[in-house]
């Protein structure tokens, strides 16, 4: 059984920085797409940050040039590396596992999901 564990939220400054990390267990987060996505309430939630199984990302257009994923295969960990925060990228952040390599932006694609850890920015 896949689990997920998210750490590293917490309370930021706008202009700050925060990292992001998701430990997978029960299986290689190599095989699988893995990604960041983001709810606020009365909102659906949202891809934010997605690798394949290659390697290859994909970033929603409001945080490109600002954040970047990366995956630890060896450590079986994702991360999120969050620059230039503002007071709009306040939220709940989820790192999710799919079965698949490659990716979809569409919630339903991912079988695992962390339990979310909140990302206040405030200035």
């Amino acid at each position: 059984q896949v689990q997920l564990a998210e750490s590293g939220g917490g309370s930021v400054q706008t202009g700050g920085s925060k990292r992001l990390s998701c430990v997978l267990s029960g299986d290689s987060a190599g095989r699988r797409c893995m990604g960041w996505f983001r709810q606020v309430p009365v909102k659906e939630r949202e891809a934010v940050a997605l690798v394949g199984s290659d390697g290859i990302t994909w970033y929603a257009d409001s945080v490109k040039g600002r954040f970047t994923i990366s995956k630890d295969n060896a450590k079986n960990t994702l991360y999120l590396q969050m620059n230039s925060l503002s007071a709009e990228d306040t939220a709940v952040y989820y790192c999710a596992a799919a079965r698949a390599p490659y990716c979809s932006t569409r919630t339903e694609w991912y079988a695992s999901w962390g339990q979310g850890t909140q990302v206040t920015v405030s200035s």
